[in-house]
């Protein structure tokens, strides 16, 4: 594995410890950023591993996720996912209504679903750099 991918894992482990630090003190539009900076870093280190650069745009790391997971069927469910926590961040941030909050349930199922990309990354990274693949 390349030191950038491990370097984009471990960043994406610090987000989620801070999407569920934060949502423990009930902060949900922080915790659902966190979350989707976790989703974003797990993607980027699945780039970085498989094309020796980093996505240049959040737009970018979308677009180049959904391509290298397209026929992994372990990975890309969280294509879905990696749009509707982009969303939920973007809701976080530019949101000024009442009603343009996250609610701490929509930010702990971000923070679960992005824990589970991370773990899948993970695995698939391990097992592909173990059969030769990268």
């Amino acid at each position: 594995m390349k030191q950038e991918t491990a370097d984009y894992l471990a960043k994406a482990r610090e987000d989620l410890d801070e999407a569920r630090n934060i949502a423990g003190i009930g902060l949900a539009n922080a915790a659902g950023r966190s979350a989707y900076y976790a989703a974003f870093h797990t993607a980027e280190a699945l780039i970085m591993e498989r094309n020796g650069r980093a996505a240049l745009s959040h737009k970018g790391v979308r677009i180049e996720f959904a391509r290298l997971t397209r026929e992994e069927p372990r990975l890309g469910e969280f294509t879905t996912f990696l749009t509707r926590a982009y969303d939920l961040k973007a809701f976080a941030d530019y949101s000024i209504t009442p009603k343009g909050r996250i609610s701490l349930a929509d930010a702990q199922a971000a923070i679960e679903e992005a824990e589970r990309m991370l773990a899948r990354v993970v695995d698939f990274l391990s097992s592909s750099t173990h059969s030769g693949e990268s």
